[in-house]
């Protein structure tokens, strides 16, 4: 019976209603019509499950008060579809998809509920039929740990995996990632893969693929199809607006999730996204480094000693001395407006200058760029030898002082190089039409 017992079961069978069934609910004044969908074995014995028109799954309670009919008979749908089959064709680019452990295709098991990874690349072409007319897919594993998990030993390792099949037979790379640190690895790849000939396109989903409001499919399509694209680099493919109607390219080191469940929540901070994918057709929004045939290094060497704070009202000194004793080696402030923090943080960065360890200052305002020359606290943490860091994103800031400090610990060498644009990070001037999508045409 679909998962279903108890008293939601027994009501069923009273009725004759079977899963797949077309049913009309009346309860408390409200009426729901739909399909009745399985339950998961292991889920509350006492609810039932309607996919309605909307495309929406609801619960509904089973208690006196409920009444059920079944309007039309209708056959259960299929837990495992049949494989899809695909041959290789030549005369399509091969993607090599790397998992790290995010579920952007993904299957459910109805006995606990779960959401699984699908990660073989039957399981991808069964998840995402369009692929098979898109790409040859390949399917490895570079790890397995939720996004919160990842660390530079992990960052190192992803980027093996990359620069590995890019050196073969991809023609693009497409790393599936949880969202939540997705800006981080592009950002760690972006200073990591040196010589990058190829696209390295991240991608996740907002929303997993057991639901009917996932945005996995149409992700998915659009970083397979930026991953064969004649251009070359480390960018993040995902939705652009709340609808299916076109996913955005957004630059590895300027990419942010700016909302926590929006379909749309990842935006291009301070400029432009390089372009969008819309009924399969790729559009570019700004010149970009084009595809050849060079071979990838991976330059992985990062200090993993170094914090970014942000900073707050009474924020005391103790906080960045007590990093100090812990031999923190960097350490990149989140400050307010145009760069700045309260005096008594002061005397930390003090002790920060003498004992050579740099400082650098991001802003928590986001969009903007730090500019600590227009008023005199900005002025007197200049002269505490704090680093601008421009328009980079502080979560950037804080991967790029992380690869930089891995090469030198010379403070003026440091400091040159967070000065430097290695990888798209910072920019001369910021344009006004960057913020939050004015450039985008309505509809």
């Amino acid at each position: 019976m679909g998962g279903y017992r108890g008293k939601a079961r027994e009501l069923l069978e009273s009725k004759s209603i079977s899963v797949g069934d077309r049913v009309k609910i009346r309860k408390k004044g409200r009426t729901y019509e739909g399909l009745l969908m399985p339950r998961i074995e292991l889920g509350d014995p006492n609810h039932l499950v309607v996919k309605l028109d909307s495309g929406y799954n609801v619960g509904v309670k089973v208690e006196e008060a409920l009444e059920i009919a079944k309007m039309k008979g209708g056959k259960a749908p299929k837990m495992r579809m049949p494989p899809l089959k695909f041959e290789r064709d030549p005369d399509k680019p091969n993607i090599t998809i790397v998992g790290t452990g995010g579920t952007v295709a993904s299957r459910v098991d109805y006995r606990t509920g779960a959401v699984h990874p699908a990660f073989s690349a039957q399981e991808i072409y069964n998840a995402v039929p369009e692929l098979v007319d898109m790409a040859n897919i390949k399917a490895v594993t570079a790890c397995n740990v939720l996004s919160e998990n990842m660390t530079p030993k992990l960052w190192a390792k992803v980027g093996e995996t990359v620069a590995d099949e890019l050196n073969g037979e991809a023609s693009g790379v497409v790393i599936a990632h949880g969202t939540d640190t997705m800006g981080y690895t592009a950002a760690a790849l972006s200073f990591m893969l040196q010589d990058l000939s190829k696209p390295v396109v991240l991608v996740g989903s907002q929303r997993s693929s057991d639901r009917p409001s996932s945005d996995a499919t149409l992700n998915l399509i659009g970083a397979v199809a930026a991953a064969g694209a004649d251009m070359a680099g480390v960018c993040g493919v995902m939705h652009g607006s709340t609808e299916d109607k076109y996913c955005l390219i957004h630059r590895g080191t300027k990419m942010r999730k700016c909302h926590t469940s929006r379909r749309d929540a990842f935006q291009s901070v301070n400029v432009l996204p390089l372009g969008m994918i819309r009924n399969g057709k790729l559009e570019l929004f700004q010149d970009v480094k084009r595809r050849s045939d060079a071979e990838v290094k991976v330059d992985s060497k990062f200090e993993e000693k170094v914090a970014l704070i942000k900073t707050f009202p009474n924020i005391q000194s103790v906080v960045v001395e007590d990093l100090l004793d812990r031999g923190y080696r960097g350490i990149v402030l989140e400050g307010t407006g145009l760069g700045h923090v309260p005096e008594s943080l002061y005397s930390g960065i003090k002790r920060a200058k003498k004992e050579g360890v740099p400082v650098v200052m991001t802003s928590q305002c986001i969009w903007g760029r730090v500019n600590m020359r227009v008023y005199s606290t900005g002025r007197d943490l200049l002269e505490l030898d704090v680093i601008s860091g421009g328009d980079m994103l502080p979560e950037t800031a804080y991967v790029k002082l992380m690869w930089v400090l891995g090469h030198t610990q010379n403070f003026e060498e440091v400091r040159g190089l967070m000065r430097k644009n290695l990888a798209g990070e910072l920019t001369s001037r910021t344009r006004p039409d960057t913020f939050m999508k004015s450039f985008l045409p309505e509809g």
